[in-house]
């Protein structure tokens, strides 16, 4: 006879992936010639779930690396850029996501895609990709064989392991030394 049980555990509810593009300008001190340079380190994030739409804060640090006076001095700007990203959450029917963790991971690290000069100003644009999951409780169903025995086929020995056992010469070591 055969019946269902049903396993509660912790399962991803819900996923995406979304690119964020942020566009940014740094004043600088000196007119810039060329940008030798642009680096995005220091990345932070976290999620918090508010109704039906994931709200993603973070920040990370851009340091860009020009050069001035006709490209014969460098110098480094550095800043602290902060974000607020909302991402709305297709719901499924039937699924309840009020106790469900936030898990986001970086898909993309964010990197500098474009920068421009202009005046004392460099534009930049930073692009990054972001995965997030949504996990829950959930229920599963599985079929269970009330019928079977699995310690009998277990324990039971075989006429291939009685045979193996009969060939093995325990003294092969001495009489070969």
């Amino acid at each position: 006879m055969s019946s269902y049980r049903e396993i509660v555990t912790k399962a991803v509810l819900g996923k995406g992936k979304k690119v964020f593009n942020h566009s940014h300008f740094i004043d600088v001190a000196n007119t810039p010639s060329n940008v030798l340079g642009c680096w995005v380190i220091n990345h932070n994030f976290k999620g918090t779930k508010e109704e039906e739409k994931v709200i993603i804060s973070g920040s990370y640090d851009i340091n860009i690396w020009y050069s001035y006076a006709n490209d014969t001095k460098t110098d480094v700007v550095k800043e602290t850029f902060s974000y607020k990203e909302v991402v709305n959450i297709r719901e499924k029917e039937g699924v309840d996501y009020t106790d469900a963790s936030i898990i986001i991971r970086s898909l993309k690290e964010p990197t500098c895609t474009k920068v421009e000069i202009e005046g004392n100003k460099i534009n930049y644009e930073v692009s990054e990709e972001l995965g997030i999951e949504l996990v829950g409780d959930t229920k599963v169903k599985i079929l269970v064989d009330d019928n079977m025995d699995d310690w009998e086929e277990i324990v039971e020995e075989t006429d291939v392991m009685k045979t193996i056992d009969e060939t093995v010469n325990e003294n092969y070591l001495e009489n070969h030394e």
